[in-house]
């Protein structure tokens, strides 16, 4: 009878023992409602320059753990079928804040869906200082892009407590809280050869054209051609005699050739590659951004707590009709479906 009891109490020793661990993982704390309120009106038209670029279209950004989704290949994929609604080093404003079960919506300039010129709300400082000292932006400025889009920041199973801090850092390979100007947004995420060159005003083969327009501005002249090997290029000319003049060649997105003028009748041709753009590591898996994990899957809501007040923080809180989507004040933000 002894060695016919003994499986039976190992067998409940064992199962006791996750029991106990579930329990630890289930006393990770969850955001409060005062927390949630709190971010919304922090983060709600916050001025930021974005650090890499969103395609156009409903789909937006996903954020998890450090990764971006679209990216790589796929991003450009999607940026060669819909084209850029924001580019790195772009001035936006976060115009709402959605918030459900795992999932944080950072609306960017009215989301995918426009309503009204939000641009005309933000004023460009001068010297660097970032205050907003100029006036607003006009519809026809470059700088006022007026594509809106979104990004989602997505935990594992439920929204941790977190301050404003530690949202900026997690966000930090989409937005730039700390930078003064789009141009030191920019430099911050391109590889150190290329922010040392754009620095210093040079070009170097295998940049892109955004990349030379940081470095040298718009090209005051260009030119279309087509090679003896029958090959299309654009080239964007930099100076006039008697200076330096410097001649970018450019086969579809890509610095193929540069040569130099220089003032004493010398030519300086280069080809050879000297920046590989497809070989550096995506911003997001280079950043050293720690990860939430939070353990355990509670709902947002403790027990015995009312539905939440504000139909942002939770659409079951509506009196009426199915939850199945956040309204939200913003008419241009898409509708947020619960996971």
């Amino acid at each position: 009878m002894k060695f016919r009891c003994l499986p039976v109490l190992l067998i409940v020793s064992v199962l006791a023992i996750p029991s106990l661990a579930d329990n630890q993982k289930s006393s990770a704390p969850e955001m409060s409602h005062a927390t949630r309120l709190d971010l919304i009106k922090a983060f709600t038209a916050e001025l930021v320059y974005v650090r890499t670029t969103f395609p156009m279209g409903t789909k937006g950004l996903k954020l998890k753990n450090g990764e971006l989704s679209p990216r790589g290949a796929d991003l450009e994929h999607e940026l060669a079928l819909a084209g850029p609604a924001v580019k790195a080093g772009d001035q936006v404003m976060i115009t709402n804040i959605l918030i459900k079960n795992d999932t944080i919506r950072f609306v960017i300039n009215g989301g995918p869906i426009k309503k009204k010129k939000w641009y005309q709300h933000i004023s460009v400082g001068v010297g660097g200082s970032g205050g907003g000292t100029g006036g607003p932006l006009g519809a026809d400025d470059p700088r006022a892009n007026p594509r809106g889009t979104f990004v989602d920041l997505i935990f594992d199973r439920y929204i941790p407590e977190l301050d404003p801090k530690q949202l900026k850092t997690l966000l930090r390979p989409v937005f730039d809280f700390d930078s003064k100007s789009g141009v030191e947004a920019y430099l911050e995420t391109v590889p150190p050869k290329v922010k040392e060159a754009i620095q210093n005003h040079n070009v170097l083969v295998g940049m892109n054209r955004e990349m030379v327009t940081y470095s040298k501005g718009r090209p005051p002249r260009k030119t279309r051609e087509k090679g003896e090997d029958g090959l299309e290029y654009e080239e964007w000319i930099y100076g006039d005699p008697p200076k330096d003049v410097d001649f970018v060649r450019f086969v579809g997105d890509e610095v193929v050739r540069v040569e130099t003028m220089k003032v004493d009748g010398q030519k300086i041709v280069r080809t050879e590659k000297e920046v590989d753009l497809s070989a550096e590591p995506s911003l997001a898996k280079g950043l050293d951004t720690p990860a939430v994990h939070p353990a355990g899957a509670p709902t947002l809501r403790r027990p015995g707590e009312t539905a939440d007040p504000d139909p942002r923080l939770d659409p079951d809180a509506r009196p009426h009709g199915p939850a199945q989507t956040s309204p939200s004040p913003d008419p241009g933000a898409p509708p947020f479906r619960a996971t």
